[in-house]
């Protein structure tokens, strides 16, 4: 934690988390903004589904690799320098994308895109341990998951009213706008919360002892694993959204807003309770009872769909309630792994990016494609991606059993 945080930023603690919050919605802004528009895209373009399929994949992928460099340069150059310069090249990114002729052209655009939308939201972890002692920083963390849940409610609502009255383009000229408003809200607020003691250096030889230290590490690859492959048993119905909700469930797509309504509210929730439990029970049981309610609504789940045929009258409710049990724990596992390395949070926060966002495009890459024809398939697909986490957690917890057990009090 910085030494002179209590001087760094005087105004209310939710401010901060607002401004966090926002840096973290880019991601989803970047992927459900025009995922509404694919069709629309595809047909301008004269791209095939598995082209479009490959848009998404890039900016994933792109996401995935650029993460092994976010933190580490914000733990050597300072946070606010890492979250300007994302911010730029992600609006030049968006201006790109907006003008593109062709399907190789916006898988070009899209794949820098996700070079750089992870700068924000691998830093702004490391600025809350930065600013927060534990018991705060779990509140400022479900804080931000709490209106970064906001964003992919709104996205695909912003996304389809551009598509339909404006044309596709309009979809990533808007973005290109709320990167040039998120530059300079960062630019005139954000302070900058490294440290100059904590630095790193820069050099080959540091970073990758840095990378060898955290990766070698057995108890740090098993929580990023905790708390990153679970998001997927969610996610998944998110790639699947055009073919779960208007094949499966026979939605139209004026309808489609209310499966993203329910999870989210499931996401804001969770993180709601979550930072109300802070300080009063030990992460390691916050957390059991996070992966409990994603276990038990999992094999309901499963059994569901194969007991009755899939009907919007239920079967987005196991996936709210999911959602729900994710938001409870995660902020909790993320400063468990935050906290293993106190001197590299941001290379920390890096890795398990990585490795959350790698199960994100292979889910949209290769799993989603493989199993969206069922709905028994998807269900059984989401257990299975949520059971890495839970079994990696276990784990942890008896290997490990001093992990997550202390009860910090809350300020």
């Amino acid at each position: 934690m910085n030494p002179e945080a209590n001087q760094l930023w005087r105004a209310p603690r939710w401010a901060l988390a607002v401004l966090l919050a926002l840096l973290g919605m880019l991601g989803p802004f970047s992927i459900d903004t025009y995922i509404p528009a694919f069709s629309g895209i595809a047909k301008a373009l004269g791209a095939t589904p598995v082209q479009m399929q490959q848009t998404l994949s890039a900016y994933l992928f792109g996401f995935a690799f650029m993460n092994l460099f976010h933190g580490a340069l914000a733990d050597s150059f300072g946070r606010r320098p890492v979250v300007l310069w994302g911010i730029a090249v992600f609006t030049l990114a968006s201006a790109g994308c907006a003008l593109s002729q062709t399907i190789g052209q916006l898988v070009f655009f899209r794949g820098l895109q996700g070079l750089s939308t992870g700068a924000g939201i691998v830093v702004s972890r490391a600025i809350i341990r930065d600013m927060f002692p534990p018991a705060q920083a779990q509140k400022v963390m479900s804080q931000v998951t709490i209106y970064f849940g906001v964003a992919p409610a709104i996205a695909p609502i912003i996304g389809g009213w551009l598509f339909v009255h404006a044309g596709w383009h309009s979809i990533f000229w808007f973005l290109t706008a709320v990167g040039v408003a998120l530059w300079t809200a960062n630019f005139k607020l954000l302070p900058e919360t490294l440290h100059v003691t904590h630095r790193q250096p820069f050099n080959v030889r540091n970073l990758m002892q840095g990378y060898w230290e955290l990766c070698s590490n057995p108890r740090f690859l098993l929580l990023a694993l905790a708390s990153g492959i679970p998001f997927n048993g969610m996610f998944l119905y998110v790639l699947a959204a055009p073919e779960f909700l208007g094949t499966h469930l026979h939605l139209a797509p004026t309808e489609f807003y209310w499966f993203f309504v329910l999870t989210i509210a499931g996401i804001m929730g969770g993180s709601w309770y979550s930072g109300r439990l802070a300080g009063m029970i030990s992460p390691r049981r916050q957390i059991r009872y996070g992966f409990t309610i994603m276990l038990v609504v999992s094999l309901g789940n499963v059994a569901a769909n194969y007991l009755m045929v899939a009907s919007a009258s239920w079967a987005l409710i196991p996936i709210a309630v999911f959602a729900f049990g994710w938001a409870l724990m995660v902020p909790v596992v993320t400063l468990l792994v935050l906290d293993m390395f106190p001197e590299r949070r941001g290379l920390a926060s890096s890795l398990q990016a990585v490795i959350g966002s790698t199960a994100n495009g292979i889910a949209a890459g290769a799993i989603a494609p493989l199993v969206m024809h069922s709905t028994r398939a998807l269900a059984i697909t989401s257990l299975l991606m949520m059971s890495v986490g839970l079994f990696a957690w276990i784990f942890v917890h008896r290997r490990w059993p001093e992990t997550g057990r202390a009860v910090t009090a809350a300020a």
